[in-house]
């Protein structure tokens, strides 16, 4: 597993042109008076699925918004598949944003649009594209997430684990370099989160993507997972493969990965 200090010098080299994805130098983020991210270094392979540990309100969704642009660090670079996004503005963000799908936590369906619509939705919205072509990229999205014909479904007559494969569908409608999956198997039943699991894994090999997951669900991360890392207090402490992080004497990590009541991070 990487040390802190040996993942900081490598994350303060310039980046490749190939075998990574995104890369993260020192980012600095302040949101309402309170320190969120106080030097996060990470570098995350092209191809890989990176699990993000930590408590929560430790500032894992405000990484992800960094990746995706929507947030700019008060200090720090981020580069996204070699380009240093920081000081980018809404116009030079567009193409970048088009190479990263997002899956949200709650699916984040409209519940307003059938399943046509919600997942074809950024189609429709760019203009441009026959509804013919729309219908059959959402039906060849559906069916990559194990989903058959529900084009005219409303997301209330859809179950848990099917409005989470929406959502799904819809973040790689545009065939995108990067998933970023927000809490994916919360609110599932077991058997129904396993299925999601093998999903993000059938993605991954079949989409070539690099694939960020935050999770506390233990179990999904360790199933997904080809590096693991932990935030805590605004910074990456450990990184490593699944057996790395199993195998660390480190006491704060052991008690997350556990889930134990007692231990130092009962003590902060």
């Amino acid at each position: 597993m990487n040390s802190s200090a040996e993942a900081q010098a490598a994350a303060s080299s310039r980046p490749s042109a190939n075998g990574e994805m995104v890369r993260l130098v020192n980012v600095h983020k302040r949101l309402g008076g309170r320190q969120i991210l106080g030097g996060a270094w990470i570098i995350i392979a092209t191809g890989e699925t990176r699990v993000i540990m930590g408590r929560s309100g430790e500032g894992k969704s405000v990484l992800f918004k960094h990746i995706c642009g929507l947030f700019r660090p008060d200090d720090g670079l981020v580069f996204v598949d070699g380009e240093e996004i920081s000081t980018y503005n809404e116009r030079q963000l567009l193409p970048v944003r088009k190479k990263i799908g997002v899956l949200f936590q709650n699916a984040a369906l409209f519940d307003s649009l059938d399943i046509l619509h919600n997942v074809g939705f950024s189609l429709y919205e760019e203009g441009g594209h026959h509804e013919s072509d729309i219908r059959d990229r959402v039906i060849e999205v559906l069916r990559m997430v194990r989903l058959g014909d529900i084009l005219e479904k409303m997301p209330s007559e859809l179950s848990g684990g099917m409005r989470k494969r929406v959502g799904l569908a819809r973040a790689i409608i545009h065939r995108p370099k990067i998933i970023l999956y927000d809490e994916p198997t919360t609110g599932l039943d077991p058997v129904t989160a396993d299925a999601i699991n093998d999903l993000i894994i059938k993605l991954s090999d079949e989409l070539k993507v690099t694939s960020i997951v935050i999770t506390h669900d233990m179990v999904s991360a360790f199933k997904i997972a080809t590096k693991m890392a932990m935030l805590f207090e605004g910074k990456i402490i450990f990184d490593g493969t699944p057996e790395e992080i199993k195998a660390s004497g480190d006491a704060l990590l052991q008690q997350f990965i556990q889930g134990k009541s007692e231990g130092p991070l009962s003590n902060m």
